[in-house]
């Protein structure tokens, strides 16, 4: 078997750099941490380069086990952001708050990355599977790396006992597909039912489980309540990995094995899909308008957010999946600049509740306005990148026949801006609590990241072009 490691050189490079970092990590005083921080980024940076040259390349490894396409690279370069983001953003905040083995933050976070890579690349059952166990296990790790913090003990707890059941479900699935189709290979579930049907039992039994085990990664409604805990307990950094970067691979997964592998059991998982995803926008919307934590407010919107890219699904054309992958790349921007504030805030000594916020304006005026923009983008108000988004995915569910529920989504984003606006009221209209009205002082790095996240939220708003014409490219490569 001739194996071009050319096209895995940029998991290859992440799993080195992973090693590298324990390695430094064990010999370097804990003083001098941080700087395994700024060299993971640069190494993140530099794959991120990598995969940007690799979006035109469309092969396999390992006798189709690892597929390399334009779609899987996609979600890699979103996934290699998120982390780089992430630990860029957390560095200050994980030495200080959390845990002072910051080394092992950073291997654990670059190993997460490594398993969301391979996972959105999966051709068959058995990579998928164990991608999916190494991103888990990973992070079930990090949830409960604030060792000093009772919630974030309790929320790796949570993680870890749900984990293991959607795992379990998910396996069950695979297995029962398996079991009838006599291959492990995605692809090959369609010709099994182009020459045994879509109706055997077994088949449909193992596709419900492996929806339901996706719907747990994707914290869709029923298999949501792990998020909001999970969120709130977490070190921030890794709620906003979680947030974004692990739901990505989900979703990536997902329309992998759902649009290729059961793409003729459409009319069946199609209606499941269509409940869920309106169950899910409803209750996320919901939910969140009571929350008086911010971590717990944007675990709900999140709940709602997988909602509506799960209806990008129904669209189940190329438009439909470059609104999907435009949705997800917006998400990373405006929900990294959220997580990104409530950092810098709580490196000031601040709270997560919303009351905490009172005033904010007054201590940091550039923070509030990040959080501004990205909360209005999160609902999708003009000119920023999420009224793009949802006006893309909007229109792939129209042109798809499903005006009602473009329409549901559009009231449902009305809604979102309620509670998105009682953040900004709290920021800008509220005074101060007499202990929180000193200036808050955010380090540079992440000033910088923060800045380079708010314009590009409005730039790619503005000037949308670039990511349109990179997702429709990426599509038409998928179908």
């Amino acid at each position: 078997m001739d194996i071009n490691f050319s096209l895995i050189l940029p998991e290859l490079l992440i799993a080195g750099l992973a090693f590298l970092i324990m390695i430094i990590s064990l010999l370097v005083p804990k003083d001098q941490k941080k700087g395994l921080g700024y060299l993971s980024v640069f190494g993140l940076l530099v794959i991120t380069f990598i995969l940007y040259k690799m979006i035109g390349v469309d092969d396999s490894v390992f006798n189709g086990m690892l597929i390399i396409d334009p779609f899987g690279t996609y979600f890699k370069i979103l996934i290699v952001l998120s982390s780089a983001l992430t630990i860029l953003l957390g560095t200050e905040y994980i030495t200080k708050f959390v845990n002072e083995n910051y080394g092992e933050f950073c291997f654990l976070t670059l190993f997460a990355t490594l398993g969301m890579m391979i996972l959105v690349s999966a051709g068959d059952f058995i990579t998928l599977y164990v991608a999916l166990e190494l991103m888990t296990l990973a992070f079930i790790i990090l949830v409960g790396f604030g060792k000093n913090i009772f919630r974030s003990s309790e929320a790796g707890i949570k993680y870890l006992l749900l984990s293991a059941l959607s795992s379990a479900i998910l396996l069950y699935g695979l297995t029962l597909v398996y079991g009838v189709t006599k291959t492990t290979f995605i692809h090959n579930i369609v010709h099994y039912a182009l020459s045994e049907g879509i109706s055997n039992p077994a088949v449909l039994l193992g596709m419900v489980f492996i929806l339901t085990g996706f719907l747990f990664k994707v914290s869709a409604v029923p298999f949501h309540m792990w998020t909001p805990d999970v969120y709130e307990g977490a070190p921030t950094p890794i709620t906003a990995l979680l947030s974004v970067a692990s739901k990505g691979a989900a979703f990536g997964v997902f329309i992998r094995v759902f649009l290729h592998g059961f793409t003729i059991h459409a009319p069946l998982w199609m209606p499941i899909i269509i409940t869920i995803a309106v169950i899910t926008i409803l209750l996320g919307n919901f939910v969140a308008i009571p929350q008086t934590n911010i971590k717990r407010l944007l675990a709900f919107s999140g709940v709602a957010q997988a909602g509506y890219i799960l209806l990008g699904l129904v669209a189940y054309s190329t438009f439909g999946v470059a609104s999907i992958l435009f949705y997800t790349m917006m998400y990373v921007f405006s929900n990294m600049g959220a997580f990104g504030v409530i950092l810098a805030f709580s490196q000031a000594g601040g709270g997560d509740e919303i009351s905490d916020y009172n005033g904010m304006w007054k201590r940091s005026p550039f923070l509030a306005a990040v959080m501004l923009m990205s909360l209005l983008s999160l609902a999708g108000i003009p000119p920023l990148i999420g009224f793009v988004g949802k006006f893309k995915l909007f229109t792939a569910i129209i042109a798809a026949g499903y005006m009602w529920l473009a329409f549901l989504a559009i009231g449902m984003s009305m809604v979102s801006v309620y509670y998105y606006l009682l953040v900004a009221k709290a920021m800008y209209l509220n005074d101060p609590k007499p202990e929180n009205d000193t200036k808050i002082k955010v380090p540079f790095g992440m000033q910088a990241s923060l800045f380079i996240i708010m314009i590009l939220t409005l730039v790619l708003g503005v000037y949308p072009t670039p990511l349109t014409n990179l997702a429709i490219k990426v599509a038409q490569t998928f179908f």
